[in-house]
């Protein structure tokens, strides 16, 4: 354990800006190894007034703190507390800034246990500190109060160094060799000290001995990979022997012992086996509990193998993807006993590049935030990581840009470059090699819909279909084709090119000096100065075309300053009339000239690069990487000109464009996305494949496929839709609130939805999953309910709290008295069976906001834009929140519906009869609780 003394520091203050906001708590503890030498602690009188909601968050109040001192009061005390020891915080630098404005702490070392964890647990789900506390079995509690957080603090650091502890040598040097090149990184003290603990011994750059890629990616042998050779006629599947695996007596109930036999499911499968044999397209709406993805599994896996080709599978979620390929196929294996190869295929940004990964290692880090990046790659591919990114948490936009460094995604890097190099250990073309022999290759809606607009760069070809949760395939389509921009992600953008010492051009200066005659080289540095200098000019025009639309926005009539919630305007022709309209085209006029230049002189320092690589061969990784860099660098302030200029002066007919801003940060970004996709499906599915199977719970709005087969142009499609074999009147109560106000009447409805959840939850222990459609609802909700709920040690977990959805519901699935409240991402997706999930609430009924730039444009080309495309997507939505609570047949449990409008309005009704027949209850809040006892046998 290190013997240097570190001092422990934690604030709370009245809110989160560092400039405006005031401390109202310090806690500073003292410590040198285990032992704790010394404690401090000074609440402080802010001068004004403490908001409700951080007195509910700290406990904090008015009255606590007006007899306090002020912090110039006792600052001097703290300062020689701390003395000149290195200062210990998570987040530390936001506590810094605070003290900062009264003294500079600029002589102490600072050690930030977030970036120790980070990089020490590359894969956790978040690093809250009271969830690392947790993790880590420390008792104590960091509850939002000065020293009790700040003796948390002191607690996580040991027990990260006891962690540390057990790193590889070699890996520790490496990290700290790295460490040592950049200034501001505060993770370096504690990876020294831990490292001096290990060898007793000062380090040196010349005695580190860094893990080689090899050891890194660890392998056992190259696998063995077969080429599929498609049947030029393929053979056609007998549904009466594919029917006969899942019925009575079939393979799958003598292989399982505990297989029940569903008509549903066998009916389903009969569907999917003649369209694939007959290179038919078919919808398929299959309801909860019939086991749809085995229906199509097994035709697809037979069939594949029949004719040696290759089906593949698209799914929205990675939970469903791991389902199929961690269980369901499995299973099918074993109970068929064949030899199926299955693979997961992802977009190259998913999979970690071992060629760039050993060139960042040998130049080192230029930021601390790569380093944080680099480091906890190093962490988890040395703790056996396979260098797919959905192991590891990668954290924000700003780790994601350093991760698309480290990625495939160089699309100039072949297989065989991949093979000569780096002797065939990507990640992703090991990924890509055994997709290509697989006969089940399974992938995201995504990637499905991105790969057919680039060209297919990434899937093998293929004939048949099927898309799982079909439901979410036009908003993934939407998503995947895309553009946003913002003026920080362009400016980051121009940093990349640093400066003559670092960065691209620092690069690219250093990579040529020694390679080209004098003269030669003179010019290298004329088009890098050139390039510094544009880039420089270009940070400037952005801040100024950006400040433009802010003012515009500003301007309109509908925006309102004070709002703390995003504001959108659709950029439509009427918008583009307004005189003040003009001041954003002269101004982007001036920033696009400028980017123009910029990206011919970035076509020339690729020209000379190629020149120059093709004479001299020593440095081809170099090369290759700088080449990549520059051109990723051209794609993107290429892709930003052309959809900023097509905003501003040229709209494309079938786009959609808007601009966003958020009041407190006023962030404004730029968007575009497609108006419709159904022609996209159409051509490069429904025309080019033999079979497309498109399935889902939800695909049916008032009993038929109308509203889907709109959406998808999906005409010329079968279909079938088979019921749940649940016995849902005998499982589900469906309990209807009559007595709420409506969501209009906000101040007494949300009063309402508070004090539903309380008496519900109270009722019920937790087990509870609540689903909003706002997050500003959620946050409101969730503090107003805090409070009566813990007193019952009841514990909410709340969505946007820094954790995955993934995490939320595995600590969620762990609690005993507990209650989820989600969002958007917990409508669908969630599968939480028996008692731990024993309530769902709809807090509201899931229409979209009709502001909303893409669902008013597309509302636009309906003739009743309500009925015919509002009303259907929330019943699809609603359909999907309702299939959260009953998992199995032996679930029981109850659905609130919080949301009058479902027996007021006449709309209400359809959602009611989308639902499979329930025992339904339209109630008063008071007899909520009581009818949820009775219910659930409490």
């Amino acid at each position: 354990m290190s013997q240097q003394t570190i001092v422990a520091i934690d604030l709370e203050t009245t809110g989160l800006d560092t400039q405006k906001d005031a401390i109202i708590e310090i806690g500073a503890v003292k410590f040198r190894g285990q032992r704790i030498e010394e404690e401090w602690h000074s609440l402080i009188n802010p001068g004004r007034r403490i908001s409700p909601l951080v007195t509910q968050l700290t406990n904090i109040t008015d009255a606590m703190v007006r007899n306090s001192p002020t912090i110039q009061k006792v600052i001097d005390d703290l300062i020689d507390f701390v003395g000149d020891h290195p200062i210990l915080g998570h987040n530390i630098r936001f506590d810094l800034a605070f003290l900062n404005r009264f003294y500079n702490f600029q002589y102490n070392d600072v050690i930030d246990t977030y970036e120790i964890a980070s990089v020490l647990f590359p894969t956790a789900g978040r690093y809250k500190l009271s969830i690392l506390a947790q993790e880590l079995g420390i008792m104590l509690r960091a509850n939002h109060r000065a020293l009790p957080d700040a003796r948390v603090t002191v607690a996580v650091y040991q027990k990260f160094f006891l962690e540390a502890l057990e790193l590889p040598i070699d890996l520790l040097e490496e990290i700290t060799r790295l460490a040592d090149s950049v200034a501001d990184w505060d993770g370096f003290s504690f990876f020294y000290e831990v490292l001096n603990q290990r060898s007793k011994e000062a380090i040196t750059a010349k005695k580190v001995r860094s893990q080689s890629n090899e050891t890194l990616f660890r392998r056992a042998g190259t696998p063995h990979f077969e080429n599929l050779q498609t049947n030029i006629e393929p053979s056609k599947l007998e549904p009466d022997e594919v029917a006969s695996i899942l019925e009575h007596g079939g393979l799958f109930s003598k292989y399982f012992p505990n297989y029940e036999y569903r008509h549903e499911q066998v009916v389903m499968l009969r569907a999917v086996t003649e369209a694939i044999s007959e290179g038919k397209h078919l919808l398929v709406e299959a309801g909860t509990g019939v086991g749809k993805s085995l229906a199509y599994l097994i035709p697809a896996a037979l069939f594949a193998m029949q004719n040696n080709t290759r089906v593949i599978v698209s799914t929205n979620t990675i939970n469903l993807q791991d389902q199929l390929i961690n269980k369901d196929i499995p299973d099918l294996r074993k109970a068929l006993d064949i030899d199926l190869r299955a693979a997961i295929l992802k977009g190259r940004n998913n999979y970690l590049c071992p060629r760039r990964l050993q060139l960042m290692r040998k130049r080192g880090p230029e930021t601390a935030l790569e380093m944080r990046v680099l480091g906890k790659v190093l962490v988890w591919m040395n703790g056996g990581g396979s260098g797919d990114r959905n192991e590891i948490n990668i954290n924000g936009p700003e780790e994601n840009e350093i991760w698309s460094r480290l990625s495939a995604a160089d699309e100039h890097c072949t297989t065989e470059t991949c093979q000569k190099r780096m002797g065939g250990m990507c990640p992703f073309y090991l990924a890509k090699q055994s997709a290509n022999s697989a006969h089940i290759i399974i992938v995201n809606h995504a990637l499905l819909l991105s790969d057919i607009a680039t060209g297919n760069r990434v899937l093998p070809e293929y004939e048949y279909l099927i898309i799982d949760e079909g439901h979410q395939l036009e908003a993934a389509t939407t998503n995947a084709l895309s553009f946003d921009v913002s003026q920080f992600s362009i400016i980051r953008i121009l940093r990349d090119f640093g400066n003559k010492k670092k960065g691209v051009v620092g690069r690219y200066l250093f990579l040529l000096k020694d390679l080209l005659p004098a003269e030669d080289y003179e010019t290298v540095q004329d088009i890098a100065n050139n390039l510094l200098d544009l880039s420089f000019q270009m940070e400037s025009l952005i801040r100024t075309f950006f400040a433009s639309i802010e003012s515009f926005l500003s301007g309109q009539g509908n925006h309102n300053q004070s709002n703390t919630y995003p504001y959108q305007v659709r950029i439509v022709p009427a918008i583009r009339t307004q005189p003040s309209w003009m001041d954003i085209e002269v101004s982007w006029e001036d920033s696009h000239a400028t980017l123009k230049s910029l990206l011919d002189i970035l076509e020339k320092m690729t020209n000379i690069l190629d020149n120059t690589s093709k004479k001299e061969n020593e440095n081809t990784d170099a090369f290759d990487d700088l080449h990549s860099s520059i051109t990723t660098i051209y794609r993107r302030l290429y892709e930003v000109d052309n959809n900023i200029d097509n905003l501003i002066f040229k709209p494309e007919a079938d786009k959609i464009y808007w601009v966003r801003i958020h009041p407190n940060s006023k962030k404004v970004t730029l968007h575009a996305a497609p108006l419709h996709i159904g022609q996209l499906i159409e051509k490069y599915l429904w025309y080019e494949k033999q079979s497309v199977i498109l399935t889902s719970a939800t695909l049916t709005t008032a009993g038929n496929f109308d509203y889907i087969r709109g959406r998808t142009n999906a005409e010329e499609a079968y279909e079938l839709s088979v019921g749940s074999p649940f016995d849902y009147e005998t499982a589900t109560l469906l309990y209807i609130l009559k007595d709420v106000p409506e969501p209009n009447d906000r101040a007494h409805y949300q009063r309402a939805v508070e004090q539903a959840l309380i008496k519900l939850c109270k009722a019920l222990g937790g087990r509870t999953l609540a689903l909003f459609t706002s997050y500003a609802q959620l946050r409101k909700t969730s503090h107003a309910i805090n409070h009566a709920l813990s007193d019952d040690g009841i514990y909410i977990y709340e969505q946007g709290e820094g954790a995955s959805p993934h995490s939320l519901l595995e600590s969620f699935k762990a609690s005993e008295r507990a209650v989820l409240l989600g969002t958007r991402a917990f409508w669908e997706g969630v599968d939480v069976p028996g008692e731990t999930l024993s309530a769902l609430v709809i807090v509201r009924l899931p229409f979209d906001v009709p502001s909303d730039p893409i669902v008013s444009a597309r509302a636009e080309s309906f003739e009743d834009p309500f009925y015919q495309y509002s009303l259907p997507e929330a019943i699809l939505r609603f359909r999907q929140g309702f299939g959260r609570l009953i998992r199995t047949k032996s679930d029981r449990g109850i659905v609130v519906v919080l949301d009058k409008r479902i027996i007021t309005k006449p709309y209400g009704q359809y959602f009611i009869d989308s639902l499979p027949t329930c025992t339904t209850i339209i109630g008063s809040l008071v007899n909520l609780p009581q009818e949820a006892q009775k219910w659930l046998n409490i």
